[in-house]
């Protein structure tokens, strides 16, 4: 529950962090916006990362063990989908990429069979009410496939690949020590391709500052590190049915604070978002805590009888 509790913030403030972006873009370009934002948000960590250092013990300060390969793999995949995303943005509209993004809370339970671990029947029932919510959310018209989309769509493969390294390596390095690192990773590699390909105006950073101190601090520097916090716990087919609630605090935060009108199409895709997280929630974990019981007991009875 605390580890699901994590993940619907992180969801609301990912949702309210599109109002940021698409106030933000309006002063900058989208590499010059993430280079900005993620380096932000590792500078704001290394002060959680210093006081850890210096008044917790050793073993109060989590895993140390170093995996760079590992690390680097989570930085390249972090930067891999915001690039892809905001790439296939030049081209298609934010509803539908929204929605095509959103289709890794299919493609994460999926990856995982193709290393042969299942995924429960609960997860899978959330995941297709989650889709279908993110398509009443996000696509209004007809649906016509572009080029464009086909990027997205390598980019939502991108960010199911990354919910499966953060599950795999968070545990081992550290929420805080593998935040920084994919976080400066991704904001180095989003710096040169904005000097590249991108006109850098310091009136334009500072006319934009707000949306990226809303984007530095709080949808990386704290969400990313929520995320990488939660999934030490949670499995990762449930998280990202929690996650696709972002969707839903998206449509939310436009209501709120941009005047979107929200139809009643809008709140039947929140809705059936919200159903399909509560199915994976209470039939799903339930499943799994009965399951994780059942082995406790088999483990004690085999050491009784050692």
């Amino acid at each position: 529950m605390k580890a699901d509790l994590i993940l619907l913030l992180t969801a609301a403030i990912w949702g309210f962090a599109f109002v940021a972006q698409r106030v933000g873009m309006d002063h900058m370009g989208p590499f010059t916006f993430n280079a900005i934002r993620f380096s932000l948000g590792a500078v704001s960590l290394l002060l959680i990362l210093v006081y850890q250092k210096k008044h917790l013990s050793h073993q109060d300060q989590g895993p140390n063990t170093r995996y760079p390969g590992g690390v680097l793999l989570t930085g390249l995949a972090l930067f891999a989908g915001a690039s892809l995303q905001q790439v296939g943005l030049v081209g298609t509209t934010a509803g539908k990429a929204g929605f095509i993004t959103g289709l890794y809370v299919i493609l994460v339970p999926l990856l995982a069979l193709s290393w042969g671990r299942r995924t429960h029947l609960a997860h899978w029932i959330g995941a297709v009410l989650a889709v279908v919510g993110l398509y009443f959310l996000s696509v209004q018209g007809g649906f016509r496939v572009s080029s464009y989309d086909l990027i997205v769509l390598a980019g939502a493969f991108v960010w199911a690949i990354h919910v499966h390294l953060i599950a795999r390596y968070s545990p081992r390095v550290g929420p805080i020590r593998l935040s920084i690192f994919q976080f400066a990773i991704c904001g180095v590699l989003s710096l040169l391709v904005a000097l590249a390909f991108e006109p850098i105006s310091f009136k334009g950073i500072s006319e934009g500052l707000w949306p990226i101190l809303y984007g530095s601090f709080l949808s990386v520097g704290l969400a990313y590190t929520l995320q990488v916090v939660a999934q030490r716990t949670a499995d990762p087919a449930h998280a990202v049915i929690i996650l696709s609630l972002e969707g839903a605090f998206a449509a939310l935060g436009g209501w709120l604070v941009l005047q979107e009108v929200l139809t009643p199409r809008h709140l039947a895709g929140a809705f059936l978002i919200l159903t399909g997280t509560l199915i994976s929630q209470f039939l799903g974990n339930t499943h799994a805590s009965v399951q994780m019981s059942a082995e406790s007991v088999s483990a004690g009875r085999s050491e009784e009888n050692k």
